[in-house]
């Protein structure tokens, strides 16, 4: 009997705070003014735009030696892949088509 007693009133100290909170947040709601809110923070900083260097990409160098070539060695052969006999593949039942019926007529 103590434990419905004590979970009952856990259970109403939950719904009175929940009430207080919800009545709470309203009133803070209702009596924010929207317009000095907003003018609270400025929008966004002025940032001036920064100079961009003008540079050139040094010129290509001409006559590089070629790349050397790479040897690698063979691909190792593969053993083949052993056969393997399954069963034959069951044949699934066909799924039956649905109709919708037909709406009867109201005289």
């Amino acid at each position: 009997m103590a434990s419905r007693t004590s979970s009952s009133l856990l259970l109403l100290a939950l719904l009175l705070s929940c009430v207080a909170i919800s009545s709470a947040a309203r009133r803070l709601e209702e009596e924010a003014p929207k317009d000095e809110a907003e003018e609270e923070f400025p929008r966004h900083l002025s940032v001036p735009e920064l100079p961009v260097p003008e540079h050139e990409l040094p010129p290509k160098p001409e006559g590089l030696p070629p790349l050397p070539e790479v040897h690698l060695p063979p691909k190792p052969e593969l053993p083949p892949f052993p056969e393997v006999d399954l069963p034959p593949k069951p044949e699934f039942p066909a799924i039956p088509e649905f109709h919708f019926p037909e709406p009867e007529e109201k005289p």
